[in-house]
């Protein structure tokens, strides 16, 4: 009876002093839609937006490069890379849930000592040891940690996976934007040249004027340097469509000059018809977003998996095999060995490093919230922005078409007094002038309307959608 008392305070000692997990302040609170001005209804059953949304542009050569680029950019192979890495983790955790089967060999050559627990054939003799043996481990989840574990794994699977939709909409934005400003250099370029013109037709109307008495040498010298000012614009719009066409073919895996002959119309770009106010059931299918979401998950069932471990293992362990003294020996009847029952460790002392990832985890949770609210934020801003820039554009659009509509009229005007011989022809060019700035207006309006379609589109997730991400890990499970 006394044994029984020693044994049960032995034992409500031990249990008093096992590893506890402590006190962990809440982690932080996610933000809500309706927070940030969003709708509760976030359900959208198809995607606004099509997988393939440049092609709302309508040109032929603008689909074969972000083709060309989404088959061979490095960077695409870089995310394929994260996520087989992420499969290769749920792989070794779902190993934990099944029995593990081991094999070994031991062979020692070892001196037994006279003055020992040795029988007098043994003692004092130099003997070979060999042992040959298998065994079984299966840990029994009883706590969840394995299960907690492989969630947590499969959750960051999934977030590789939306970072791989990520990766490909960021590359066909990057491209697509880099081919409208291209487009828009080429269309300046063309003004430029008209313009350089112009003046030379000024220039030389000037030297007739100068040569009847009717202008002064300072026009003529302000005609003969607006020339080298027009060379000097175009000479740097030929320096920014080569850069333009050496960032492309970079996106496209291909040599510098692989796209010398790359001439996009920016007049025949087609636009896209986008929303004109926020629309909160297109946020969520952003892969951002829904990356950010998945890793919330992913560090919640890590933080469950960090409290199991406070709990007790308990594994079935079974061997059998072979032990014997004189390898020759070793496999003879009488040296079989076996055995099998219940293996239970709990932590007792451990110096706190169970408490240490305990909190190192619940850190790593709210760093994943924190991220998850800013990238949501980010998103509604981005949206915003696009919009309202679009709205604007759209009104700047209409000034300048009332705009360079006038100037048109004051040319042809112009043009047509000085065919009934009313008018100088000075007053055409510079009539022309006016047409030719806001030609150039036109052309930059209409490529800022394009590429804010563009990000307005990547905002919007590009047509990615969370459901529809491969899951062939939990057809395994």
């Amino acid at each position: 009876m006394t044994q029984q008392r020693v044994a049960g305070l032995l034992a409500a000692v031990l249990l008093s002093a096992c590893a506890t997990p402590g006190h962990l302040s809440p982690p932080q609170e996610t933000l809500k839609g309706a927070a940030i001005g969003l709708s509760a209804d976030n359900a959208a059953k198809e995607p606004a937006l099509a997988e393939r949304w440049w092609e709302v542009f309508g040109d032929a050569a603008l689909d074969q490069l972000i083709d060309k680029a989404l088959q061979d950019n490095p960077s695409l192979a870089a995310a394929g890379a994260r996520l087989r890495r992420a499969a290769a983790a749920v792989a070794r955790v779902e190993s934990n849930d099944t029995a593990q089967v081991a094999a070994r060999f031991d062979a020692t050559s070892q001196r037994f000592p006279e003055h020992a627990l040795y029988p007098p054939n043994i003692a004092g003799t130099h003997q070979e040891i060999g042992s040959l043996q298998a065994g079984l481990s299966w840990e029994l989840d009883f706590f969840g940690r394995n299960k907690a574990a492989l969630e947590a794994a499969l959750g960051s699977v999934h977030a590789a996976q939306a970072d791989a939709q990520g990766a490909r909409l960021l590359l066909a934005s990057s491209v697509t934007r880099n081919y409208l400003q291209l487009a828009r250099l080429l269309e300046q370029r063309r003004i430029a040249l008209r313009t350089f013109e112009q003046r030379s037709e000024v220039l030389a109307l000037t030297r007739r004027r100068v040569q009847a008495g009717l202008d002064t040498a300072i026009e003529l010298r302000q005609g003969e340097g607006a020339l080298p000012d027009t060379r000097q614009a175009i000479e740097a719009l030929d320096e920014q469509i080569v850069l333009r066409r050496h960032a492309l073919a970079a996106l496209a895996v291909q040599p510098p000059t692989a796209m010398d002959g790359l001439a996009p119309q920016l007049l025949a770009l087609h636009g896209a018809q986008l929303p004109e106010r926020l629309p909160a059931d297109l946020l969520g299918r952003r892969a951002d977003i829904d990356a950010a979401r998945l890793r919330v998950e992913a560090a919640t069932q890590e933080l469950k998996a960090a409290r199991a471990d406070f709990y007790p293992s308990i594994n079935l362990i079974a061997f059998a095999g072979y032990n014997a003294i004189g390898l020759n020996r070793l496999l003879e009847a009488g040296s079989e060995q076996y055995g099998a029952g219940p293996a239970l460790r709990l932590p007792l002392f451990d110096g706190g490093r169970l408490r240490s990832a305990l909190q190192g985890r619940a850190a790593e949770l709210d760093l994943a919230i924190a991220a998850y609210n800013g990238a949501l934020l980010e998103a509604v801003r981005e949206t915003s922005d696009q919009i309202a820039s679009l709205q604007s554009i759209a009104r700047q659009q209409e000034q300048q078409d009332l705009a360079q509509l006038s100037a048109e009229s004051a040319y042809a005007l112009a043009v047509r007094r000085y065919e009934a011989g009313l008018g100088s022809y000075l007053i055409v060019l510079s009539t022309e002038s006016a047409v030719l700035i806001q030609r150039r207006s036109h052309a930059d309006l209409l490529a800022r309307a394009l590429d804010s379609q563009v990000e307005l589109m990547r905002a919007l997730g590009g047509g990615y959608v969370a459901d529809a991400l491969a899951d062939p890990l939990h057809a395994r499970r």
